[in-house]
């Protein structure tokens, strides 16, 4: 139970200190280092994200920080794809998934690891890599302007990360973070504090899932879950003092370890 509170505890300060990221170290904190199996540690990863994703959102929302209506859109695409991606997950083997799993984290390293270039005006983070953005702020409400591009856009978003968060325990932290420093222009506190309201709403669609479909939590699980949600408010109270590229490159480094180490698992 210790292992599993000090692993719950590094799980939720990457969340806080990220806003992605957490979840995609849950499931193999559970999977290496306690011995579960996938499908045993899907749910539980899930339920702990969601509830430390709440205790950053609730601080986000109590600074304005959260883009509330997006995050509501994405999470209600992401609950249609959620099920979908929970059934999938029962149907493939615990290689199969494990080998998915490894494959997501090398993809997250090398976003993480890849500079991005300084873009000019009121937004703090890269530029687009293609065409104009998808979704812009109206500048005199200080609100995304809802075109029908920009609707379809996060509509996908949500439905990508509903399918993920089903099939492998995740958050989506990961997908939603960079999808929204590309093709929005709102600003980096923003981001992350939307990213978690839209972490926690779809984890706990996946939880209730879960639970419909037989799954129990043992005092193990509710340990770790315990002990996210105080990561998560070490995590937001030292964000603003660790520099941004020391975090992508320090998380980048952890990701392609645990990857590795899954592959051999598998």
């Amino acid at each position: 139970m210790l292992l599993a509170s000090f692993f719950g505890v590094v799980m939720g300060l990457v969340l806080g200190l990220t806003g992605a990221g957490g979840g995609i170290l849950a499931v193999p904190a559970l999977v290496l280092g306690l011995g579960w199996s996938m499908t045993q540690a899907a749910p539980v990863a899930l339920f702990a994200v969601g509830s430390a994703a709440a205790v950053g959102a609730i601080d986000g929302l109590r600074h304005g920080l959260v883009r509330y209506r997006a995050a509501l859109l994405i999470a209600l695409l992401g609950a249609v794809f959620s099920p979908l991606g929970i059934y999938l997950a029962h149907q493939l083997s615990e290689k199969i998934l494990m080998l998915l799993f490894s494959l997501l984290m090398v993809l997250v390293a090398a976003r993480m690891l890849r500079r991005e270039t300084p873009q000019t005006g009121p937004s703090d983070h890269g530029a687009a890599s293609w065409g104009q953005k998808n979704c812009l702020l109206d500048r005199q409400t200080g609100r995304l302007a809802w075109t029908a591009r920009c609707t379809a856009t996060l509509s996908a978003l949500g439905a990508v990360t509903g399918m993920v968060s089903g099939l492998l325990g995740v958050g989506g932290g990961f997908l939603i973070v960079p999808a929204f420093k590309q093709l929005t222009d709102v600003q980096m506190r923003g981001i992350v504090a939307t990213s978690l309201m839209v972490i926690s709403l779809i984890s706990l669609i996946g939880v209730v899932g879960a639970f419909h479909a037989g799954v129990s939590i043992d005092r193990v699980g509710a340990a770790f879950i315990a002990a996210s949600i105080v990561g998560m408010m070490l995590g937001r109270r030292v964000s603003a003092k660790v520099p941004a590229r020391t975090l992508q490159v320090g998380f980048a480094g952890v990701c392609l370890a645990v990857a590795g180490f899954m592959l051999v698992r598998a």
